[in-house]
């Protein structure tokens, strides 16, 4: 899986688990929510400066607690 549709999973699974709607993050983090829509589902990438606007105003939460995750902790398999 690629970092972008794993960002995608990560906003959707904590936004989902604050019963929040893609249009309430997204107009709280001043994004438009068709943008909202493509990044949760990994067709946009994202920069640090939205990504900060999602995490941090969208969904109230923090950089460490948003990639403090099983999707993001995994080592990679050596081949």
């Amino acid at each position: 899986m690629d970092i972008k549709a794993k960002i995608g999973l990560r906003i959707k699974e904590l936004r989902t688990d604050k019963n929040l709607t893609q249009e309430e993050v997204a107009w709280k983090a001043e994004v438009d929510r068709t943008f909202m829509n493509h990044v949760e589902n990994g067709k946009r990438n994202v920069s640090v400066d939205t990504i900060s606007k999602i995490i941090c105003n969208g969904l109230d939460s923090s950089f460490k607690d948003f990639f403090n995750n099983e999707l993001f902790n995994s080592k990679r398999k050596s081949r």
